[in-house]
């Protein structure tokens, strides 16, 4: 009995320390808002009615993505008409190839307030 118990201890101990070693592994992190920021390059989160980065900087036929991590629908709108995502969902994704170098501003048609910079070089 006394046997099982040691056991049953071992895996208790090794389940926890599991949790809290492989909760911290990962490419999404969690806020205490529960928004997902994706560390992934050349991606953008939109989050908390903003872009995140505000500014990227990638090299000319960089493909880049933006999801959209808010709970509300958002675009992403070239300032230049170049690019327009239409309605993106909260969960849902945009990708634009980046063939030019320059510096390209958008913004969110629904919130203009949101605004934001990829750079081309």
């Amino acid at each position: 009995m006394r046997n099982i118990l040691v056991v049953a201890a071992i895996l208790i101990i090794l389940g926890i320390a599991g949790f809290f070693f492989f909760r911290g592994s990962g490419s999404k992190t969690s806020t205490s808002s529960g928004t997902k920021t994706t560390n992934v390059p050349n991606s953008v989160s939109i989050e908390n009615f903003s872009f995140k980065p505000g500014e990227l900087t990638v090299k000319k036929g960089t493909v880049v993505t933006w999801t959209n991590n808010d709970s509300v629908t958002h675009t992403v709108v070239s300032d230049s008409n170049i690019f327009d995502s239409g309605n993106i969902d909260p969960g849902a994704t945009f990708k634009h190839t980046f063939d030019q170098s320059g510096t390209f501003t958008y913004h969110c048609r629904i919130h203009p307030s949101m605004t934001g910079k990829v750079v081309v070089q």
